[in-house]
């Protein structure tokens, strides 16, 4: 049975709930020194070693609130053993790599604090360096269920030493379909440890999981008045169509920190770079990107490199980043949930914050149906980007930034060119090649290349003969010593530094005759009197002796 307790306000301090003086003073440098709702209500039961089912909202404070009784439990008295290699002591299950990126960082400065040790696993890096920190041994996991549940499966992750396991964003891991993964890593923990589920919903089979793993839990919900999330400001803005984009760019260009929600990678993407190209640096966090482009953007946006993060619904679930003053709904959300939690991106630790929904005429049925089954009580608002309701939100402009390719705010680094921004695989410089060879160097110019002239053809296709001893393949030494002849087309195919084939016939005397041969690619020829050799051939080319009369 499960006993609901509505969380009072806030009276006490850390040590009075019990909170172990090493850690008091960790939080006490990280500034924390008064508990937020919820973390004042569960850290009574979660030191006591009682399962609790946490309702807190986004911006509530509950990663705190599981961290403390984590790093508390495994360095304690309840502390059932020392470490073991492979064998972690906590685990925290989180939906997306970010979210899970950011448990640890809270984690890390209390587990430093009492001696005990943290990583992540997750999915879209090499799992190598998962693999080391299980072998050598860690005492707090925080992973991701698809990376932990393959490293369950080949024999490197073992959950039967786990004393405390923390679920967090449950009805996320839902929305997810990772439930049915979920449960099987559950499985394999020990019964008798200490679980902690947070989770803003029951549905979508959040309560059956609760019900299979909880045992005697105490259900902590936050008070709606003295949650921070109250301090919320909704702003419905209903614009025409050819008026979007200037509105978005203006909700876009203030002082503070903001989340623009797009509904798709594509979207969130091009918007980044349109905001960038206009003087308001973004970045882009979604699907697409790599785990360093994720890691790379999201720091960017944390450290405040850039004010502007332009967001898919998925990818943000696990954004954690204080003082983001205000959310923009580029285009309304699907269902009231995804609103939410959206919404919830502001408005965190105690701050103040404003969301802004756009909306078109033709949404305006859906939207407000949306928001009524989210309980939001807002009237819209038929606007311009210059509209005094916009300005008011948005306040002053940013300063407009230059963008700078590969710089901050343009949303990807530009890889180094190679092969001065030429392809340089095979296939290209052989078609290079083919089309206009490369003499070679003259004996005054070793190493200098020069692009062959292209020959006339014959009705028959093949290459008219030039007049004179050079089409014979006598090496014509020109002042800056390039070695030009013979009738082959893309004479000279070698490249620069490349040493080429010699072949045909030497250089008759000049007015003579000389063979020369014809070929597709051609070869290099060696400037001045020693330039009586062309044609040197590609490997498997045809060959067709040609007579030109000098």
């Amino acid at each position: 049975m499960t006993d609901t307790i509505t969380t009072p306000e806030v009276t006490t301090t850390f040590a009075q709930l019990g909170v172990p003086a090493k850690l008091v003073a960790a939080l006490r440098e990280a500034n924390r020194e008064t508990p937020f709702p919820i973390q004042a209500d569960t850290l009574p039961d979660t030191l006591a070693g009682r399962d609790v089912l946490g309702r807190g909202k986004t911006g509530s404070g509950k990663t705190l609130a599981f961290s403390i009784p984590l790093v508390a439990r495994l360095s304690g008295e309840l502390a059932g053993g020392g470490r073991r290699k492979g064998l972690p002591l906590g685990l925290v299950l989180a939906p997306t790599r970010e979210l899970a990126t950011q448990i640890a960082t809270e984690i890390a400065p209390l587990a430093k604090a009492a001696g005990l040790t943290v990583t992540t696993i997750f999915g879209g890096v090499s799992q190598r360096p998962q693999e080391t920190a299980l072998r050598n041994g860690v005492d707090i996991v925080v992973a991701c269920p698809g990376r932990l549940e393959d490293l369950m499966k080949q024999g490197i992750a073992s959950l039967q030493a786990i004393e405390m396991t923390v679920i967090d964003e449950a009805d996320h891991m839902a929305d997810l379909g990772f439930l049915p993964v979920v449960t099987k890593i559950l499985d394999k923990t020990p019964s008798s440890g200490q679980r902690l589920l947070f989770s803003a919903t029951l549905d979508n089979g959040v309560d059956k999981l609760v019900k299979r793993f909880l045992t005697n839990e105490v259900m902590h919900s936050v008070d709606e008045a003295n949650s921070p999330v109250a301090a919320m400001t909704h702003h419905v803005f209903e614009v025409a169509p050819d008026d979007k984009n200037l509105l978005v760019r203006r909700l876009a260009s203030g002082m503070g920190r903001r989340i623009l929600f797009t509904r798709t990678k594509h979207q969130a993407k091009k918007l980044a770079k349109h905001l960038t190209a206009s003087g308001i640096p973004a970045v882009d966090l979604h699907g697409n990107l790599s785990q360093n482009a994720r890691d790379r953007n999201l720091a960017q946006f944390s450290d405040g490199t850039v004010r502007v993060l332009v967001a898919t619904d998925v990818a943000a679930r696990g954004v954690h980043v204080d003082d983001v003053q205000l959310v923009v709904h580029v285009d309304p959300p699907m269902e009231h949930k995804a609103y939410l939690h959206r919404s919830g991106r502001t408005a965190r630790a105690g701050s103040d914050g404003d969301v802004a929904t756009v909306m078109l005429p033709a949404q305006r049925r859906d939207t407000m149906t949306l928001l009524r089954k989210a309980d939001i009580k807002v009237q819209p608002q038929i606007v311009v980007a210059s509209s005094d309701a916009v300005d008011v939100l948005v306040g002053p402009y940013a300063p407009h930034v230059a963008p700078v390719p590969g710089g901050p705010g343009s949303g990807n680094e530009l890889p180094q060119p190679r092969g001065g921004g030429k392809s340089t695989g095979a296939n290209a410089r052989r078609k290079r090649s083919a089309r206009d060879g490369v003499a070679g160097s003259g004996a005054h110019g070793a190493g200098d290349s020069a692009r062959a002239e292209r020959p006339r053809r014959d009705r028959s296709g093949r290459p008219e003969a030039k007049q004179g001893g050079g089409a014979g393949g006598r090496g014509q030494q020109s002042e800056g010593g390039r070695g030009r002849g013979g009738a082959s087309r893309g004479q000279g195919g070698a490249r620069s530094g490349q040493p080429a084939r010699q072949g045909g016939r030497g250089a008759a005397p000049r007015g003579g005759s000389a063979v020369a041969w014809s070929s597709t690619g051609g070869g290099s020829m060696q400037g001045g009197d020693a330039g009586g050799r062309s044609g040197g051939r590609s490997g498997g080319e045809r060959r067709a002796p040609r007579r030109a009369q000098g």
